[in-house]
């Protein structure tokens, strides 16, 4: 599994809120092993959709799809994630 480029837009959010270790962190987490806890890794609602969240740090998620021609992963977005 690869990672597909990030758009301009995922890449100034990022930098606004200062999460790119964090982000580095858990792609490579995501990578390593998609289970891993730290990752909070879910498939959201609708799920015919195939659209997933993982965790960046408390306050942020990613939104991600599994593209399943290639595998490859797209992240669609940041979010802001509140419990």
């Amino acid at each position: 599994m690869k990672i597909l480029p990030i758009s301009a837009k995922i890449l100034s959010q990022l930098t606004k809120y200062s999460l790119e270790t964090k982000f580095k962190k858990q792609i490579t987490l995501l990578l390593s092993n998609p289970r891993h806890p730290g990752l909070h890794l879910e498939l959201l609602e609708p799920k015919q959709h195939g659209i997933y969240s993982f965790r960046i740090d408390r306050k942020f998620r990613a939104l991600c799809i599994f593209r399943p021609d290639t595998g490859d992963l797209e992240i669609l977005a940041i979010t802001v994630h509140y419990h």
